[in-house]
């Protein structure tokens, strides 16, 4: 099997550092992850209350890259409102003016939604539920998307699945041994287990022969089970070899993925 290379947070900090500040870029990265790993879970609070921390240090990288000043205790409005420059009176330096006021619209919904809904100071009334945290984690993937199609240096077919991949969190279900993974919850189906490769694929998908040799079951079952998700529309063929999830099979992934990480949790 063809060994893929993934693009972890240090190839990811190394193409877009410089222009962003090593340690900024790290810690946003790092701080995506925790809140990506607890949204799987369930547990909304994370994304409620640390999500206000992605926001705060997007803020300070936008605001390093307009300014061309570094300042690690600015606060997410002084530097959003340095970047919008309502008077017109400050020099920016982003790339893209438009790009930056996107951002900054963005940081504002998901900075401003947590403080109103009494999430910084833990109102008595309020409980994290999963509509807020869902709509806080969706600007924050944006957030970093955005910012990793901005500032990606290199080809721009590998910033697009540097993308994709960091938008996939991996947690331990999926063992891998050189380049054949394995999954390690022996209760699930096949096809259980074909959607979780799938997804660890990240969209590069897998032929058929890798998938019976990662899934410890007798080969014929395998066959049948990419019947079954093929006809059930959860897989297609990317080409004439490579299997991918469609939407609706990524869908099914993650509720395998979060039932599984749910059960490590309570064991």
């Amino acid at each position: 099997m063809k060994k893929r290379s993934k693009k972890n947070p240090a190839t990811l900090l190394v193409h877009i550092t410089p222009p962003l500040d090593g340690r900024l870029a790290s810690l946003l990265i790092n701080e995506y992850i925790s809140l990506e790993g607890r949204f799987l879970l369930g547990d909304w609070e994370p994304a409620t209350l640390d999500g206000g921390q992605f926001c705060e240090i997007s803020a300070r990288c936008i605001y390093h890259i307009d300014s061309a000043n570094m300042n690690p205790t600015k606060t997410v409005d002084e530097c959003l409102l340095y970047v919008e420059d309502q008077k017109n009176t400050n020099k920016h330096s982003f790339p893209s003016r438009k790009d930056a006021l996107n951002l900054c619209k963005a940081i504002r919904l998901a900075y401003k939604l947590r403080s109103n809904r009494g999430a910084v100071h833990i109102d008595p009334q309020y409980t994290a539920n999963e509509l807020d945290s869902r709509l806080i984690m969706e600007a924050v993937r944006w957030i970093l998307c955005e910012i990793v199609r901005i500032f990606w240096t290199g080809n721009v077919e590998d910033a697009a699945r540097a993308v994709r991949e960091i938008v996939t969190y991996r947690v331990p279900v999926i063992f891998r041994e050189g380049s054949i993974p394995l999954v390690q919850n022996p209760d699930l189906a096949a096809n259980e287990e074909i959607l979780l490769l799938l997804l660890d694929s990240a969209g590069d998908g897998m032929t058929l022969l890798e998938l019976k040799t990662c899934i410890p079951v007798n080969p014929s079952a395998v066959e049948k089970a990419t019947q079954r998700l093929r006809k059930g529309r959860l897989i297609v063929n990317k080409d004439t070899a490579k299997i991918i999830l469609t939407d609706l099979g990524r869908v099914s992934a993650m509720e395998i993925l979060k039932d599984s990480v749910a059960l490590k949790h309570t064991v």
